[in-house]
Protein backbone atom coordinates (compact mmCIF):
# COMPACT_ATOMS: atom_id res chain seq x y z
CA UNK A 1 0.00 0.00 0.00
CA UNK A 2 0.62 3.51 -0.85
CA UNK A 3 0.06 5.94 1.90
CA UNK A 4 -0.69 9.28 0.04
CA UNK A 5 -3.16 11.06 2.29
CA UNK A 6 -6.16 13.20 1.90
CA UNK A 7 -5.47 14.54 -1.24
CA UNK A 8 -8.34 16.68 -3.49
CA UNK A 9 -10.33 14.18 -6.14
CA UNK A 10 -12.63 15.70 -8.30
CA UNK A 11 -15.87 14.44 -10.34
CA UNK A 12 -18.06 16.20 -12.57
CA UNK A 13 -20.15 18.25 -9.68
CA UNK A 14 -17.84 17.86 -6.89
CA UNK A 15 -14.70 18.43 -5.16
CA UNK A 16 -13.61 16.32 -2.36
CA UNK A 17 -10.91 18.03 -0.49
CA UNK A 18 -9.13 18.52 3.04
CA UNK A 19 -11.35 20.37 5.65
CA UNK A 20 -10.48 23.52 7.13
CA UNK A 21 -11.59 25.83 9.92
CA UNK A 22 -13.66 28.12 7.47
CA UNK A 23 -15.58 25.05 7.08
CA UNK A 24 -16.93 25.09 10.60
CA UNK A 25 -20.34 27.15 10.04
CA UNK A 26 -21.44 25.05 6.18
CA UNK A 27 -20.77 22.03 8.60
CA UNK A 28 -22.70 22.65 11.10
CA UNK A 29 -25.67 24.43 9.19
CA UNK A 30 -25.67 21.69 6.18
CA UNK A 31 -25.59 18.56 8.49
CA UNK A 32 -23.71 18.26 11.73
CA UNK A 33 -26.63 20.06 13.35
CA UNK A 34 -29.04 18.09 12.07
CA UNK A 35 -31.37 15.09 13.55
CA UNK A 36 -32.56 14.22 10.27
CA UNK A 37 -29.09 13.66 9.04
CA UNK A 38 -27.35 12.17 12.19
CA UNK A 39 -30.45 9.85 13.10
CA UNK A 40 -28.10 6.84 12.00
CA UNK A 41 -24.76 8.18 13.04
CA UNK A 42 -22.82 7.40 16.18
CA UNK A 43 -22.54 11.03 17.16
CA UNK A 44 -25.33 13.39 18.47
CA UNK A 45 -25.96 16.64 16.34
CA UNK A 46 -23.15 19.37 17.11
CA UNK A 47 -25.24 22.10 19.41
CA UNK A 48 -22.79 25.01 17.98
CA UNK A 49 -20.17 25.74 15.81
CA UNK A 50 -17.76 25.77 18.53
CA UNK A 51 -17.60 22.24 19.09
CA UNK A 52 -17.81 22.33 15.15
CA UNK A 53 -14.81 23.92 14.82
CA UNK A 54 -12.78 21.83 17.97
CA UNK A 55 -13.71 18.33 15.77
CA UNK A 56 -12.68 19.84 12.53
CA UNK A 57 -9.35 21.34 14.06
CA UNK A 58 -8.60 17.45 14.97
CA UNK A 59 -9.33 16.13 11.58
CA UNK A 60 -6.74 19.23 10.17
CA UNK A 61 -4.02 18.00 12.93
CA UNK A 62 -5.25 13.75 11.74
CA UNK A 63 -3.82 15.04 8.45
CA UNK A 64 -0.02 15.33 9.14
CA UNK A 65 -0.46 10.99 8.99
CA UNK A 66 -0.36 9.86 5.78
CA UNK A 67 -2.67 7.03 6.69
CA UNK A 68 -5.82 9.52 6.75
CA UNK A 69 -8.36 9.99 4.24
CA UNK A 70 -10.80 12.21 5.24
CA UNK A 71 -12.73 14.82 2.91
CA UNK A 72 -15.41 17.52 2.72
CA UNK A 73 -17.62 17.01 0.13
CA UNK A 74 -18.21 20.85 -1.95
CA UNK A 75 -20.85 21.07 -4.94
CA UNK A 76 -19.77 22.87 -7.33
CA UNK A 77 -22.00 24.81 -8.35
CA UNK A 78 -22.90 25.99 -4.72
CA UNK A 79 -19.55 26.30 -3.09
CA UNK A 80 -20.55 24.77 0.10
CA UNK A 81 -19.24 22.21 1.56
CA UNK A 82 -22.39 19.68 1.75
CA UNK A 83 -20.92 16.58 3.85
CA UNK A 84 -18.34 14.37 4.40
CA UNK A 85 -16.53 11.10 3.79
CA UNK A 86 -13.66 9.21 4.91
CA UNK A 87 -12.32 6.15 6.13
CA UNK A 88 -13.01 4.63 9.36
CA UNK A 89 -10.81 1.92 10.15
CA UNK A 90 -7.89 0.41 7.64
CA UNK A 91 -6.38 -3.13 7.90
CA UNK A 92 -2.92 -2.93 6.38
CA UNK A 93 -2.56 -6.72 6.34
CA UNK A 94 -5.20 -7.70 3.53
CA UNK A 95 -5.22 -3.81 2.33
CA UNK A 96 -9.08 -3.37 3.67
CA UNK A 97 -10.89 -0.23 4.81
CA UNK A 98 -14.37 0.86 5.57
CA UNK A 99 -15.91 4.17 4.67
CA UNK A 100 -18.19 6.17 6.09
CA UNK A 101 -20.14 8.92 5.21
CA UNK A 102 -22.55 12.01 5.65
CA UNK A 103 -24.75 13.96 3.25
CA UNK A 104 -26.83 17.09 3.97
CA UNK A 105 -30.68 15.93 3.67
CA UNK A 106 -30.67 19.00 1.27
CA UNK A 107 -29.17 16.88 -1.34
CA UNK A 108 -30.00 13.70 -1.19
CA UNK A 109 -31.78 11.58 -3.68
CA UNK A 110 -29.63 13.71 -6.62
CA UNK A 111 -26.82 10.90 -7.12
CA UNK A 112 -24.27 13.29 -4.93
CA UNK A 113 -23.07 10.46 -2.14
CA UNK A 114 -23.00 7.69 -5.13
CA UNK A 115 -20.38 10.05 -7.12
CA UNK A 116 -18.29 10.63 -3.99
CA UNK A 117 -18.11 7.25 -3.10
CA UNK A 118 -17.00 5.87 -6.04
CA UNK A 119 -14.11 9.15 -6.27
CA UNK A 120 -12.58 7.87 -3.43
CA UNK A 121 -13.01 3.99 -3.83
CA UNK A 122 -11.50 4.72 -7.68
CA UNK A 123 -8.85 6.94 -5.23
CA UNK A 124 -8.53 3.52 -2.73
CA UNK A 125 -8.12 1.43 -5.48
CA UNK A 126 -5.47 2.71 -7.96
CA UNK A 127 -3.69 5.48 -5.66
CA UNK A 128 -3.19 4.07 -2.55
CA UNK A 129 -3.35 0.33 -3.38
CA UNK A 130 -6.59 -1.57 -1.61
CA UNK A 131 -7.82 -4.57 -2.13
CA UNK A 132 -11.11 -4.35 -0.53
CA UNK A 133 -13.41 -1.34 0.26
CA UNK A 134 -16.42 -1.62 2.45
CA UNK A 135 -19.07 0.02 4.48
CA UNK A 136 -21.74 -0.19 6.79
CA UNK A 137 -25.19 1.03 7.21
CA UNK A 138 -28.16 0.25 9.28
CA UNK A 139 -30.72 -1.65 8.50
CA UNK A 140 -33.40 0.69 8.84
CA UNK A 141 -31.64 3.17 6.65
CA UNK A 142 -31.96 1.50 3.01
CA UNK A 143 -31.01 4.60 1.39
CA UNK A 144 -27.41 4.28 2.72
CA UNK A 145 -27.41 0.45 1.33
CA UNK A 146 -28.79 2.11 -2.36
CA UNK A 147 -25.75 4.49 -2.44
CA UNK A 148 -23.23 1.45 -1.60
CA UNK A 149 -24.84 -0.56 -4.16
CA UNK A 150 -24.33 2.12 -6.98
CA UNK A 151 -20.85 1.79 -6.78
CA UNK A 152 -20.81 -1.89 -6.80
CA UNK A 153 -20.82 -2.81 -3.66
CA UNK A 154 -21.82 -6.52 -2.94
CA UNK A 155 -23.89 -7.58 0.28
CA UNK A 156 -21.91 -9.54 2.16
CA UNK A 157 -24.28 -9.87 5.50
CA UNK A 158 -26.09 -8.42 8.39
CA UNK A 159 -24.58 -8.40 11.55
CA UNK A 160 -27.44 -8.44 13.70
CA UNK A 161 -27.15 -6.23 16.98
CA UNK A 162 -23.63 -4.97 16.34
CA UNK A 163 -23.93 -1.13 16.38
CA UNK A 164 -24.94 1.73 18.27
CA UNK A 165 -26.01 4.78 17.06
CA UNK A 166 -28.52 7.52 18.02
CA UNK A 167 -31.60 5.61 17.91
CA UNK A 168 -30.04 3.10 20.27
CA UNK A 169 -28.12 -0.41 19.07
CA UNK A 170 -28.96 -1.45 15.54
CA UNK A 171 -28.67 -4.28 13.05
CA UNK A 172 -26.01 -3.35 10.61
CA UNK A 173 -25.49 -4.57 6.53
CA UNK A 174 -22.35 -4.73 5.39
CA UNK A 175 -21.63 -4.29 1.79
CA UNK A 176 -18.07 -4.75 -0.12
CA UNK A 177 -15.89 -4.32 -2.80
CA UNK A 178 -12.79 -6.18 -4.68
CA UNK A 179 -10.41 -4.15 -6.28
CA UNK A 180 -11.29 -6.32 -9.69
CA UNK A 181 -14.79 -5.84 -9.15
CA UNK A 182 -14.57 -2.23 -9.79
CA UNK A 183 -15.59 -0.58 -12.85
CA UNK A 184 -15.70 3.10 -11.88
Amino acid sequence: MKHTGTVRLETERLILRRFTLNDAQQAFDNWMSREQVTRCMTWPPYQNTDDVKAYIQSVIAAYENPDTYYWAIEEKSVGQVIGSISVIWLNEEVASAEVGYCLSDDFWGRGYMPEALRAVIRYLFETVGLNRVQAGHDVNNPNSGRVMEKCGMRYEGTMRQASRNNQGVCDTVIRAILRDENNT
